[in-house]
């Protein structure tokens, strides 16, 4: 297993838009909202208007995770399953009627819009990278973020998760818990902040999942008292564990 120091937490999810939200939701846990967006006043207007609303609400726990002097120096991680796919749900049906596209609507439907947004509106040139491992995008998005930290362990790590409902046309193909959420962990190698020890888990008898992501599940564990959280299937488990 490795070892990492949770130094900071963000996240943001419809009429979830503060740690104390989060706290009262922790205690009573539902189902995730799927519509509203973040207003995202910290991004310039015209760079704004051209968010999807994934990239709004990614960016948002992004921005809220980091310190201001933090934001052009940490490297980063974003991890989404489904990225801006409605958004190229959308190209493609104006392809199919042979309709004009727009290319800045196509800029922002590659994978890694969210995190070339946020070296743009962070001024930050570190290393990034953009993960999508269907169910397992966080533990992957965690993993990605250990490795970044072994590179360099001076230099702290921004993970950022999120996703929102897909698009009628797909949603009936993918068995997942709805809802629109990111969640952001700044995670250093030594720092003050939550110790956990993470690593692939290699034999688990899997509970019923829980109706909200996996991120949003990590978050409610973090929060919670409990020493240790397994996510995954049979064939593929991730643990967390608190380090006393």
């Amino acid at each position: 297993m490795v070892t990492a120091t949770v130094r900071r937490w963000s996240a943001w999810s419809p009429g979830l838009e503060d740690a104390d939200a989060w706290s009262n939701w922790c205690v009573a846990p539902t189902e995730l909202a799927s519509g509203g967006r973040p207003e995202a006043r910290f991004l310039p207007a015209m760079l704004r208007r051209r968010c999807s609303p994934l990239a709004r609400i990614m960016l948002t726990a992004a921005f809220d995770c980091c310190e201001q002097a933090e934001l052009a120096e940490v490297a980063t991680v974003f991890a989404s399953r489904h990225g801006n796919i409605n958004e190229s749900i959308d190209l493609l049906d104006r392809l199919a009627e042979r309709q004009p596209l727009s290319p800045t609507a196509f800029s922002h439907t590659v994978h890694n819009a969210q995190a070339g947004l946020f070296s743009i509106a962070a001024a930050n040139r570190r290393a990034s990278s953009s993960i999508a491992a269907q169910r397992d995008s966080f533990a992957c998005g965690f993993l990605e973020a250990m490795t970044l930290l072994e590179r360099d362990p001076d230099r702290p790590v921004l993970l950022v998760v999120g996703d929102v409902p897909l698009a009628p046309t797909f949603a009936r193909l993918v068995e997942e818990p709805p809802g629109s959420y990111a969640l952001g962990l700044l995670l250093a190698r030594n720092s003050e902040g939550t110790r956990l020890n993470f690593g692939l888990q290699p034999q688990h008898d899997p509970t019923q999942p829980a109706p909200w992501p996996d991120a949003i599940e990590f978050l409610r564990w973090y929060l919670s008292d409990q020493s240790s959280l397994v996510l995954g299937s049979a064939r593929r488990s991730w643990k967390w564990e608190r380090v006393q």
